[in-house]
């Protein structure tokens, strides 16, 4: 049976990034897709203009009547917009894990859009890190990202392992993914639960249809979790994943385009 995962993050109009692009990935590797928005924001490939959270009683509401009858296999976290959300989602899953309800959790920090625009202010940042990365089962920052949320400068490749071990630190059991999209080469690193330090080897793919990468990898990374892979299977997989939906994407828009999100299904 295909199984049910369900992504909880912002509304993207041009489907470049958030739940409607988490709900292609999804398809792409054969599994259902349910969606919680949490916010909705006015965008194009040219960047956000503007941004409205959704009330978080709301969001709640929906996260429960999914869970009553659509329950996940996995989750994916992107946009949260307030402290409030990342409270509320915290809380949600702890009463998940209250049940005995254990499902993979993957973490896409969104703390700024890829234009610059804030998505999520500094009370946000502090209630991600106390109250929600204790809860997750991975977390897949980008450099800027991961300084933000370890408290250091991350600039260069050699600054990703002691960064992404104090980021763990902040977790139990915590997988850490720091994506080098901005690297030469594009390296990402996989700091394992166990400790273990792997550097999944990327390529520069000279493009402009990079739009949602994060949000397609952190999506892709849940995805062959819960379709079995070990995690550096599943790093390797979603890095794999992305940089083929970079290479087959067509130009669409006047700034930075979509990913080819549905690739495997073309193939």
């Amino acid at each position: 049976m295909m199984q049910t995962v369900l992504t909880i993050a912002g509304f993207d109009p041009s489907s470049g990034a958030g739940v409607t692009a988490d709900l292609m990935v999804f398809a792409a590797h054969g599994l259902f897709g349910t969606s919680c928005i949490t916010s909705l924001t006015v965008q194009s490939t040219q960047g956000v203009r503007d941004s409205l959270p959704v009330p978080v009683e709301m969001v709640r509401a929906t996260l429960d009547c999914l869970e009553s009858d659509l329950p996940a296999a996995g989750i994916k976290i992107g946009m949260l917009a307030t402290a409030g959300h990342v409270v509320m989602v915290a809380e949600f899953l702890a009463g998940l894990r209250g049940r005995g309800l254990r499902v993979p959790v993957v973490l896409d920090p969104v703390i700024r859009s890829s234009s610059g625009r804030e998505l999520l202010d500094a009370e946000g940042v502090g209630m991600l890190r106390g109250r929600l990365l204790p809860l997750v089962d991975w977390v897949t920052p980008n450099l800027e990202e991961l300084g933000i949320l370890a408290g250091r400068i991350v600039m260069q490749r050699g600054d990703l392992p002691e960064a992404a071990r104090d980021l763990q630190a902040m977790g139990t059991g915590l997988n850490v993914v720091a994506t080098g999209g901005h690297l030469m080469p594009p390296d990402d690193l996989l700091l394992r639960a166990n400790g273990e330090l792997d550097w999944l080897q990327g390529e520069q793919i000279v493009s402009r249809s990079t739009h949602g990468t994060g949000c397609a990898f952190s999506s892709a990374l849940l995805s062959r979790v819960v379709l079995g892979d070990d995690p550096l299977g599943a790093a390797k997989m979603a890095k794999r994943y992305v940089a083929e939906a970079i290479r087959t994407a067509e130009p669409r828009g006047k700034g930075l385009g979509p990913v080819n999100s549905l690739w495997p299904l073309r193939d």
